[in-house]
């Protein structure tokens, strides 16, 4: 999996990077719920379609299981749902639980890139083409849920992925409900959008998030119902919808469309690192801004999002030359 530096993972590592599914037989759980079949077209890799779903490794709404199945647990327009997903011998098995179990295996084709289209994709960069040819299993997910992609966008703003993941997982274990169905232990579906605006401000501080993000997410979720109305739109139209809300800027907007639109297009802007990394990739520039990552991206038009992730896992990343950024926690003031 590849990151901003080799040394450890980060968040542009979930980002672009995905999650290791062991291979095995999928578990079973004990209590029986509504289950789908699907074969897809061409190949599928579980990890790296599901990986940037996944915030951090102690991630409340997402496990990667020794058996080799992937579990989610989502608040969907139906309720809370639990989905478990495992591939067996090119025919997904999926198996849902919950008032949203028959929402999530309506969306599960979508959800493992049935709408996406890497076949259009053309490399021109030599790293990209190999990682390319390397991981033929990346389909571009679309969960069809804005809520669940922004609200951890806007934890992610400004701070270190540490105190991102940290706060997410805080706010949906003492916020959310338990994942309806035979889930992994300690797995949570998040608060509502009348549970995010209940939590008090102290609760916020001792997620350490600060005011502005806060404040950011209390917007979001007074309007839940118009940003999730966004899905039906293009991407451009909803990261312009999304960005209405002060406090969400294309950073957010477009980490947001990636998973709930699986646009292709939407390259993350205003990131410390990207520009550095695809710019040291294509053109041996470490310094690269957002002017210089954009031109460089301008080949893959239409496909921004895809050439970026491809090369984020292609693991040509540049060496670290200053020390890393140290990790806050306001909840201590």
């Amino acid at each position: 999996m590849a990151g901003r530096f080799p040394q450890r993972p980060t968040r542009t590592t979930v980002r672009g990077g995905d999650v290791v599914v062991p291979g095995g037989v999928p578990r079973q759980g004990a209590v029986a719920g509504k289950q789908r079949m699907w074969v897809p077209e061409g190949a599928l890799d579980l990890g790296l379609v599901l990986g940037p779903l996944r915030r951090g490794p102690g991630d409340p709404t997402f496990r990667a299981m020794p058996d080799g199945s992937v579990w989610r647990a989502s608040r969907t327009p139906a309720g809370a749902g639990t989905l478990r997903v495992a591939l067996r011998g090119g025919v997904v098995d999926a198996e849902a639980w919950g008032p949203g179990a028959e929402w999530l295996l309506d969306q599960l084709p979508t959800m493992l890139g049935a709408s996406d289209e890497p076949e259009v994709f053309v490399p021109r960069h030599r790293v990209v083409a190999m990682t390319w040819r390397r991981r033929p299993g990346l389909r571009l997910t679309r969960t069809g849920l804005v809520l669940e992609s922004l609200i951890p966008s806007v934890l992610e703003q400004k701070v270190t992925a540490d105190e991102a993941y940290r706060a997410w997982r805080l706010l949906v274990r003492k916020f959310g409900e338990p994942a309806p169905g035979p889930a992994p232990g300690r797995m949570c579906v998040m608060p509502g959008a009348r549970e995010w605006a209940l939590i008090p401000s102290w609760e916020w501080h001792r997620a350490g998030v600060d005011n502005k993000r806060a404040s950011t997410i209390l917007r979001a979720v007074r309007v839940a119902g118009r940003l999730e109305e966004a899905v039906g739109m293009s991407p451009v139209d909803a990261r312009a919808r999304l960005e209405l809300v002060p406090g969400i800027g294309p950073w957010t907007s477009a980490e947001t469309v990636q998973r709930s639109h699986g646009a292709a297009d939407a390259v993350t802007v205003g990131d410390l690192h990207l520009p550095g990394i695809v710019g040291f990739a294509l053109a041996g520039d470490r310094d690269a801004d957002d002017s210089v990552m954009l031109s460089l991206l301008e080949p893959y038009e239409g496909q921004r999002h895809r050439a970026a992730r491809l090369i984020l896992l292609s693991g040509r990343v540049p060496a670290r030359r200053v020390p890393r950024m140290p990790r806050g926690d306001i909840g201590k003031l």
